[in-house]
């Protein structure tokens, strides 16, 4: 078993609605709603599922660069959504995050070699011509060589802009990486090139990911483990050979039956979902996925189903996998089956 490096418990972020002259607060966006799983050290947890799910708002949780509502995120044993100012700008250098949009995430008015120069100066590190060397021998690293230093962020073409924003991220040495859809913005083409530099930079620096997406073919190809939400909350956590091979969720199958097939001669089954997916600020009693679900029960309307342990040991929350003889515990749960 693999060190957890990061453990989220009980997370939960929920968005205030203002309405009127005096703007109250007349309801709540619970874009997500406890949540607990974690990060082992050195692997790649990959978080799905549909737009506005709450995908991103957990990534941003992790790092704290949102503040949560309610519950923990344990790194290294520490708490760090209690931990004082100073001591979160610290663990900054360790917790880095590659944004979706390569173009906006970076400074127009800034050369690539001060943006990279940034984080280094923020924090004081090496003596400004040490800088230089370092950020020039971080481009040779990500594919971009010694011209780039001088040069402005709308000189380059998106996959480039996006070597960039994981240069930037690499520049403090970090240990884990939030990689927020950071291959969705690009064309097929390039994307292969920047997961396959992830990968290369992975094995090279020892890092951890957390990749979130919304493409199932690109998180087959980069996660070791898989994370998939619904309506802000975890509804399966599985390795990622277990979960392609033999989903159990019946949000998981029908993700999964959208994927096109690579084999024009293979058919397989399409599972359709009817229904929209209910508001975040007014969610379903019972199980959120239940209005959609092809196997809804009268259970199902009713009552919530936590993570359960499946026959593999690993997590699903579903009442089709429920049985009181095989729950997991706390721990458990957010641990899961590792690979």
């Amino acid at each position: 078993m693999s060190e957890i490096l990061l453990e989220a418990k009980g997370l939960k972020k929920h968005f205030p609605i203002k309405k009127g002259l005096l703007r109250r607060t007349v309801s709540h966006v619970k874009a997500v709603e406890d949540i607990s799983f974690c990060v082992f050290k050195g692997e790649t947890l990959g978080i799905v599922g549909e737009s506005g799910c709450g995908k991103s708002t957990t990534g941003r949780l992790l790092i704290r660069l949102l503040e949560a509502t309610e519950g923990e995120v344990i790194y290294k044993g520490k708490n760090i959504l209690q931990a004082p100012k100073e001591e979160m700008r610290q663990l900054r250098k360790e917790l880095q995050i590659v944004f979706q949009d390569p173009y906006s995430s970076l400074n127009p008015r800034l050369t690539v070699g001060q943006i990279l120069e940034e984080p280094l100066a923020n924090y004081q590190l090496y003596p400004k011509k040490e800088r230089k060397e370092k950020i020039l021998e971080l481009l040779h690293v990500v594919g971009l060589g010694e011209q780039a230093f001088h040069r402005f962020p709308h000189d380059f073409s998106g996959g480039q802009r996006q070597r960039i924003g994981i240069a930037r991220a690499l520049m403090l040495g970090p240990e884990l990486i939030i990689a927020d859809e950071p291959v969705s913005a690009l064309d097929v083409s390039i994307q292969s090139q920047v997961l396959n530099l992830l990968k290369d930079l992975q094995r090279q620096f020892s890092l951890t990911f957390v990749f979130i997406s919304h493409d199932l073919s690109v998180v087959n190809h980069f996660c070791d483990r898989i994370l998939v939400m619904y309506l802000g909350r975890v509804v399966e956590i599985r390795s990622k050979k277990d979960l392609f091979e033999r989903p159990l969720h019946p949000y998981t199958q029908a993700l999964l039956s959208a994927v096109p097939s690579p084999d024009p001669k293979r058919k397989k089954e399409r599972i359709i979902l009817t229904g929209d997916v209910p508001s975040p600020s007014n969610p379903p009693a019972g199980c959120a996925f239940h209005p959609r679900c092809p196997a809804c029960m009268d259970i199902c309307r009713q009552i919530r189903p936590p993570l359960r342990v499946t026959e593999d040991g690993e997590a699903v929350a579903c009442h089709l996998y429920c049985d009181e003889n095989r729950v997991f515990n706390k721990t458990e749960i957010v641990r899961g089956k590792q690979t």
